[in-house]
């Protein structure tokens, strides 16, 4: 089931991809581009595939299951941009949720000695191992810090994003900026000179009812 159901609030049926700024790049401009090329660029090596012999294989774009009416949370890191897809369609693209074995536990003892394994196997960048390794992550506190992001509810896949303008399920935009985005995309669409994103519109900062009511006029 792709549609919000306020009865399911604690859960989502989506997950978010927020832009950074980068570079001289703000996270709105990085938003665009995003929407203008129906791509999301894959360009960091997460988890345990840091380890693989051809590490640079494994890049990730990297989205969050975390309910809607809480994206203030990942907002205050990143920024107010975002695009967010049904949870289905990142399974159908091969993505998925990540693994969190955290740092000193039995199961992630297990996963190092497996990497280990994998790092020496005769079939060397192509062991089977390094197709799960993206998608496990070992919260914990480390000598250069500590690393908790459990809340996130990490999904990632691996390699580039390809979307089409009608698999987005919404975007994050500032509510101040609603109407302008409204127009430039029934503008876009008219004259038929790029994507028209005319889905619904979250501003990270609202509440659990506005957030329902946004999703539910689709």
């Amino acid at each position: 089931m792709s549609q919000y159901d306020p009865r399911w609030a604690d859960m989502s049926n989506f997950v978010v991809h927020f832009t950074k700024p980068s570079g001289h790049r703000s996270a709105y401009d990085n938003a665009i581009g995003i929407l203008s090329g129906g791509r999301i660029e894959a360009r960091g090596v997460f988890g345990m595939s840091r380890h693989a012999p051809n590490a640079e294989r494994w890049k990730s774009v990297c989205f969050s299951e975390i309910p809607l009416h809480l994206l203030s949370r990942l907002a205050e890191r990143r920024g107010a941009y975002g695009l967010g897809f049904r949870r289905e369609l990142v399974l159908e693209k091969g993505g998925g949720p990540i693994f969190y074995a955290p740092l000193g536990s039995p199961h992630q003892n297990a996963l190092r000695t497996m990497s280990s394994r994998a790092q020496f196997s005769q079939q060397g960048a192509e062991d089977p191992f390094w197709r799960v390794a993206p998608f496990v992550d070992s919260p914990g506190d480390y000598p250069n810090g500590s690393y908790r992001f459990e809340w996130e509810r990490e999904w990632r896949h691996v390699g580039h994003f390809h979307f089409r303008h009608d698999d987005v399920a919404f975007l994050v935009i500032p509510e101040d900026l609603h109407a302008q985005a409204r127009v430039f995309f029934e503008v876009a669409k008219e004259d038929n000179t790029g994507p028209a994103y005319l889905c619904p519109y979250i501003d990270p900062y609202w509440t659990e009812e506005r957030v329902s009511v946004a999703l539910s006029a689709r």
